[in-house]
């Protein structure tokens, strides 16, 4: 995690674009599976929500709000399972090859940032032909999904040290995903919770980011974090990955030196 020297920035360059050709090596649709797993569980949620509970109807521009949180919520879980498993999937390469064990990790974590990339060129699309137009609130959206990797990049290095010597942590996590991809406000519209409670949603971090991203760049309608809370309690989602983000360092240094006896 220290300063990537031109070695080692030419290592996470080779790291990240084999992964991304093996992830989808032998496919049909090679990667455009990146774009076609979003779209189709956006399609699906698209119809139950808004013509079975009829949730999306008071949301301008529905669509691209429920797309452009499915698609941060995926980049998230991407980049959380894969680095997850990203030390012990390299494991030949650590024994065999002296690199700092840190880059598989980063590496996994571009590969996901690819592939929200490729979303986002999707999302940008809907949003036109629903009658969106560039605004200058666009970008902030870059930074906010720089909030998310940072999050998504400090939990997975967690997640990657602990995954050595504790294989049930995929299963766990898994579990935390599926409940947290609930628990996120992605499906349904934040203002239909009742104000005393919206505060809670934002406990987690992630809310507060797929908030940011759809008033920003879909519709000023969205219920954001810092609407609802006074400072300094709105830089609350930054102390979080701060926190987070020290944790990781710590934990993934004190565990990196055992890596090769325990993979």
């Amino acid at each position: 995690m220290r300063y990537l020297s031109k070695k080692n920035r030419a290592i996470l360059r080779e790291m990240v674009s084999t992964d991304f050709k093996v992830r989808y090596q032998g496919s049909l649709l090679g990667y455009l599976w990146s774009v076609l797993k979003p779209l189709f569980l956006f399609v699906i949620l698209y119809v139950v929500f808004t013509y079975v509970f009829k949730v999306g109807k008071s949301i301008p521009h529905y669509p691209v709000y429920l797309l452009l949180g499915i698609v941060m919520w995926n980049f998230f879980t991407e980049a959380t399972t894969v680095g997850a498993s990203s030390v012990v999937s390299h494991g030949d390469l650590i024994r065999k090859i002296s690199i700092p064990r840190y880059l598989v990790v980063i590496a996994s974590s571009m590969s996901a940032l690819i592939n929200l990339s490729l979303s986002l060129v999707v999302v940008v699309v809907i949003a036109l032909f629903n009658g969106l137009r560039p605004e200058l609130s666009w970008l902030a959206v870059p930074f906010i999904l720089l909030e998310l990797f940072a999050l998504a990049l400090a939990v997975a290095f967690i997640l990657s040290a602990a995954y050595v010597k504790y294989r049930d942590i995929s299963y766990i996590w898994e579990i935390i995903l599926q409940a947290g991809f609930y628990a996120s406000a992605i499906l349904f519209p934040l203002q239909l919770v009742p104000v005393q409670y919206q505060k809670w949603f934002f406990l987690n971090p992630i809310v507060q980011m797929v908030q940011d991203a759809r008033y920003f760049g879909v519709t000023h309608d969205s219920v954001t974090f810092w609407s609802k809370i006074v400072m300094p309690y709105a830089l609350y989602p930054f102390v979080v990955i701060a926190v987070v983000a020290g944790v990781a360092k710590v934990y993934f240094k004190k565990q990196a030196k055992f890596f090769a006896e325990n993979i």
